[in-house]
């Protein structure tokens, strides 16, 4: 299931890397207004990790990897998971 949501979420990336920052803060906005009106998390969560990774890049200059991002959708589902450091 993670690997099928974790090529959404770097082909929604693509795209997401080319907004401006505007459109990344726009959003990052509509995420909320969607999540505020009730709509299901399954439906957004690729487009809420693809603006979080672009986040990272931009302002910490960290760009997460794919198993980063593997670990950070199994804690989101309340998973436990083992990763390597470095």
């Amino acid at each position: 299931m993670y690997k099928k949501l974790l090529r959404k979420i770097n082909n929604l990336s693509e795209l997401v890397m080319k907004f401006s920052d505007k459109e990344l803060k726009n959003k990052t906005d509509e995420l909320k207004k969607r999540i505020s009106n009730n709509e299901k998390e399954i439906d957004i969560i690729a487009e809420a990790f693809a603006v979080v990774r672009e986040a990272d890049r931009r302002v910490l200059g960290l760009y997460p990897t794919d198993e980063q991002v593997l670990g950070a959708l199994a804690l989101y589902e309340g998973q436990i998971a083992e990763m390597k450091t470095g």
